[in-house]
């Protein structure tokens, strides 16, 4: 789940709580805390199976983050969490500016490896980028640059740190690795799993423990169009 602060920074610096976008809102993790702020949370995503998953009595509508059925200065601040690098930058944008409220705010951002202990950290990066780094599509060095690479034509926004944190045994991560699109990549590849294949070395960097700390620092752009 995205940091309760998160949200509620977000909705600090909109000009009113009336109604949020939440873009590419997958299974709607970030709509549902952001409806703990704002009176209105459309979730809009272009996979019909993904908004199925959002939380009832979300509103929710397929369609392109380009391309958004809302009207005109009708929203107070839109959030893309772990998306933006998805998207036609140009076109969203000018639907950004189009239907946010002046003074309406924009929240986007990324995370990227876990981190969990040193050594752990050493196994999970030489997972990431030498056994898998063919298998990731060229989007991913975006969200290893913080989108700092990204074009943002927005009044920026200075952005406190957040952080997620959850606690996770060592089946949770691994169940977590296997999720990775670069591991569904090389399973069809190679017909064989490469977190099993760093399965022990993970075991071992983990040590006598049941649970760890797990964190994943965001990184995240917040721009404002003008008032």
């Amino acid at each position: 789940m995205y940091p309760a602060a998160l949200c509620r920074w977000i909705a600090e610096q909109a000009p009113a709580r009336e109604r949020a976008w939440d873009c590419a809102a997958g299974s709607g993790q970030a709509a549902a805390e952001l409806a703990r702020h704002f009176a209105t949370v459309v979730a809009t995503d272009a996979a019909p199976a993904q908004l199925a998953q959002a939380p009832a009595g979300l509103p929710r509508v397929v369609a392109l983050a380009e391309a958004m059925p809302l009207a005109r200065c009708s929203v107070d601040a839109v959030t893309v969490a772990q998306a933006l690098h998805w998207l036609d930058l140009e076109r969203f944008y000018a639907e950004v500016r189009r239907v946010l409220r002046p003074g309406g705010v924009l929240a986007a951002w990324c995370y990227g490896l876990a981190r969990v202990t040193p050594d752990v950290d050493a196994v999970v990066y030489e997972l990431y980028e030498d056994c898998l780094g063919p298998f990731w599509p060229p989007q991913r060095r975006l969200v290893e640059a913080g989108y700092a690479g990204l074009p943002f034509p927005f009044s920026r926004l200075a952005v406190p740190p957040f952080v997620m944190e959850t606690c996770w045994t060592l089946d949770d991560l691994t169940g977590y690795l296997g999720t990775w699109s670069a591991v569904q990549r090389y399973r069809q590849a190679r017909g064989a799993d490469p977190v099993d294949r760093y399965l022990p070395r993970l075991q071992a960097a983990w040590g006598p423990a049941r649970e760890r700390t797990v964190q994943w620092p965001l990184a995240v752009l917040a721009g404002r169009v003008p008032s």
